[in-house]
């Protein structure tokens, strides 16, 4: 296994991404290399002592950095020697079989999708963030990538969305759900309408219609909807989870006696804290293209960026192109009938 790290779009600078990568160098041996694309000098100061681990190290060296406020296209276009694009095309070379970027989300779909283009019988990639629950894990896309949408990607969501979570997280039989204000059939908008008629007439294990209240439920594995919606969703749950720990923490240290029953809680606190914490999870992928793309917060710390590697070494190890490429073909024939040929214009 082989892998670039975009070490530049960070917001803690390259040596924190760097210090992740040796940290995912050291836990999985089956890492051959990590190609380190970004600023040489800047990345040669920050490897003083690796020790062993240089002989699975490569600088691969970017003069230019796309920045988290720059337009992603325009930027691409004036910026030819920048880190994210030095790492796709390690990809698409082959050279590595994945990468992983903290950088502009933007840019990196823009340049994934230019230089390796979607899958056969994929019209959009999509951003896949597996989000936890009580009761299970499930998978929100588009979490941002698309932000407009034709039925027919909701579709292709769908099933790059189950195929993650069975082969990556180990659900046998995903239940997928599409995000609408309503679980009867004829709620929703124009796109939602279409999209169920369409995911109803796959052989998907299709749930219906699910609503806001019910993601937390453990109700599906997969919820599809368009990238606009998916990025509220995806970060209305990240902030209300700080939010609630820190004013749980608030309340819970306000006097002596709430902080001895704190105490007596915190097992409990810590299990709950563990199973929501982003840095377990990482990255999130960017599933539809010809090649392995992750994606992570530009916020991520050393023990994310490791989570973000191992994860990716987990979802390159499952081939998840080939099922992608292997269903999308075998659901062709449903979007040649008829009575649904409509939705997929």
């Amino acid at each position: 296994m082989q892998l670039a790290v975009d070490v530049m779009g960070g917001d803690h600078g390259c040596g924190v991404l760097i210090k992740g990568a040796l940290l995912a160098l050291e836990s999985n041996s089956s890492i051959r290399k990590i190609y380190l694309v970004g600023n040489e000098d800047e990345i040669r100061k920050n490897l003083a002592r690796v020790g062993s681990l240089a002989g699975r190290l490569e600088i691969v060296h970017a003069s230019e950095v796309l920045t988290m406020d720059e337009k992603p296209i325009e930027a691409l276009r004036r910026k030819k020697d920048c880190s994210i694009l030095k790492a796709v095309e390690l990809v698409k070379e082959s050279k590595a079989d994945a990468l992983i970027s903290p950088g502009n989300t933007g840019g990196v779909m823009a340049a994934s999708t230019i230089k390796l283009r979607p899958l056969e019988g994929i019209e959009r990639p999509a951003i896949a963030t597996v989000i936890p629950t009580r009761y299970n894990r499930f998978v929100l896309l588009d979490s941002g990538a698309n932000v407009e949408c034709k039925p027919i990607y909701l579709l292709q969501f769908a099933i790059m969305g189950a195929i993650y979570s069975r082969e990556v997280l180990g659900c046998k039989n995903p239940k997928i759900g599409l995000l609408s204000i309503g679980t009867e059939e004829v709620k929703g908008n124009d796109l939602t309408l279409e999209a169920f008629r369409l995911l109803k007439a796959s052989k998907l294990n299709f749930h219906g219609n699910v609503e806001g209240h019910d993601l937390f439920k453990g109700k599906v594995d997969v919820v599809v909807c368009d990238g606009f919606v998916g990025n509220i969703v995806l970060k209305t749950c990240e902030s209300l989870a700080m939010e609630l720990f820190d004013w749980l923490k608030s309340e819970l240290t306000s006097n002596p006696l709430r902080k001895t029953g704190a105490l007596l809680c915190y097992g409990a606190f810590r299990t709950i804290k563990k199973q929501v914490d982003p840095d377990q999870q990482g990255a999130a992928p960017l599933l539809g293209l010809n090649g392995t793309v992750m994606i992570t917060h530009g916020s991520a710390r050393e023990r994310a960026i490791m989570n973000a590697i191992l994860i990716t070494c987990e979802a390159a190890r499952h081939k998840i192109n080939d099922h992608i490429i292997n269903e999308i073909a075998a659901v062709k024939n449903i979007l040649s009938k008829p009575s649904i040929e409509f939705a997929t214009r």
